[in-house]
């Protein structure tokens, strides 16, 4: 019986623990980084993929397209650095990378993700924006990102 007391104090103690420290996500936190909010649109059709599919992924999409341009020689214009700036920059700034709210800025801050990219390239658009209706480019990359899964 003292054993199933102390099993039960336990729960109840690592319960109150756990609820005394949860908080309401949509009340501000002082001293905490406030989440990342998306609010300009892409100026393309549509995403080259879904908005969860990239949160995920990019980077291995980026990096991916990278090695396939560097050791290759193949370029296209999915999963390019150059088109995701060219849909993604700010009309305030012209960049995703300058101000704090722009689009790599905003989440990698959140994150506390060191964004390199820009140590090279630019984070202003450097040509016409792609359009990508869904059949414009076959995702051969894929099936290397997601393990098979296509």
């Amino acid at each position: 019986m003292t054993r199933l007391l102390m099993v039960g104090a336990i729960v109840l103690t690592t319960a109150a623990v756990a609820w005394a420290g949860m908080e309401d996500d949509d009340e501000p936190r002082s001293g905490r980084v406030p989440r990342p909010v998306i609010t300009e649109p892409i100026k393309g059709e549509r995403c080259v993929e879904d908005e969860a599919y990239m949160r995920r992924n990019h980077m291995k999409l980026l990096d991916h397209h990278r090695d396939e341009t560097v050791l290759r020689g193949i370029r296209t214009k999915k999963y390019s650095l150059k088109e995701c700036i060219n849909c993604h920059a700010s009309e305030k700034t012209g960049s995703v990378a300058t101000a704090k709210e722009d689009f790599c800025v905003s989440c990698h801050s959140y994150a506390a993700v060191r964004i390199d990219c820009f140590d090279c390239h630019s984070t202003k658009p450097q040509g016409p924006i792609a359009k990508y209706p869904p059949s414009a480019e076959p995702t051969h990359y894929k099936h290397e990102i997601d393990g098979g899964a296509q």
